[in-house]
């Protein structure tokens, strides 16, 4: 079990940051509210602010903050912007920092990262804006099914399934909307799994998540996320011993690699023959009522509230 020192919640100050600029406002909102009244409930003295206000910066020099909660998802909150700005203040704040968000933010350079030590990813080309992509080719290389992501994109923003050139040509084209850079990979038909990592210089990965999509959600897209009913978390995920601790290795070696702190979460796909490949790696998982970490915290008794109060104690412990 994750161990961390104590904080008195009665000194310590708290701006959380919810909202932003980015495409996924509107979960980091919903984040943002439930993470704040959790931690009033902790008892400390939370000051809610949106980035996405002229005077946000003011604002959080007003506060004098002990600490700062990031409850943002997407570009300018999870891609290593808001960390630098923390940096600048010498203000302790949630989550990794600098350089390991912006590489976990980027699909492409981090599957570079995992690659470098040998953790298996998914086969995988970029495309740039301005660039003239051949769809042949690309089927050629990774098959004829794959999966085109907006390189910086989250929630499964501008990620399409696509068979055929027809489509991947439109989804490239779609996903470019998102992103002036494009991920585009193999799909690995398999068990979707996800492993959320907590801690700083010795972390632990809990309980490895099966998420099984309900309803019109074929994989674990934006409404599959976020929808109440939108899809089913199995705790723990129905795998045999060993590919349960391979999954949870692989969580730990990503986390590791990309450099994160506080916490991570790691989405991993387990093919038919057990084997594990890393997807991506969220440096700001969800704090909704449907989100992941909170699940898989809960069952190895880590409250929701707890899990908050833990996430400020590592920030604490990593900017002492």
């Amino acid at each position: 079990m994750i161990t961390t020192k104590p904080c008195d919640p009665a000194v310590t100050k708290v701006v959380l940051l919810k909202g932003g600029k980015s495409d996924e406002r509107e979960i980091s909102l919903k984040s943002g509210a439930a993470c704040a009244a959790a931690l009033r409930e902790e008892g400390f003295d939370v000051v809610e602010i949106d980035p996405a206000q002229s005077d946000a910066l003011q604002q959080i020099i007003d506060a004098q903050p002990t600490v700062v909660f990031l409850a943002l998802h997407g570009k300018g909150g999870e891609d290593g912007c808001i960390q630098g700005v923390c940096e600048l203040l010498e203000v302790p704040y949630t989550g990794s920092g600098v350089l390991a968000s912006a590489l976990a933010m980027d699909k492409g350079r981090s599957k570079i990262m995992y690659d470098s030590i040998g953790l298996k990813t998914a086969p995988w080309v970029i495309v740039r804006s301005g660039d003239t992509p051949d769809a042949g080719k690309i089927i050629e290389k990774l098959g004829e099914k794959v999966v085109v992501k907006a390189a910086r994109g989250g929630s499964s923003i501008g990620t399409y399934i696509v068979e055929g050139e027809i489509e991947l040509t439109e989804a490239i084209h779609n996903a470019l909307e998102f992103d002036g850079e494009v991920v585009v990979e193999s799909f690995i038909p398999g068990t979707e799994t996800t492993v959320a990592v907590l801690g700083n210089a010795q972390p632990e990965a809990l309980p490895v998540i099966e998420i099984v999509p309900q309803g019109d959600s074929t994989s674990y897209d934006f409404t599959a996320k976020y929808a109440a009913g939108g899809s089913k978390h199995i705790i723990p995920a129905r795998l045999d011993d060993r590919t349960t601790a391979a999954c949870q290795a692989a969580a730990l070696r990503a986390h590791e690699v990309l450099g994160c702190k506080g916490v991570s979460r790691t989405d991993i796909m387990v093919d038919e023959t057990g084997e594990c490949w890393v997807i991506e790696t969220n440096t700001l998982p969800g704090m909704t009522s449907t989100s992941l970490l909170p699940d898989t915290a809960g069952t190895v008794g880590i409250s929701f509230g707890a899990l908050c109060r833990i996430l400020i104690e590592l920030a604490l412990e990593e900017h002492a």
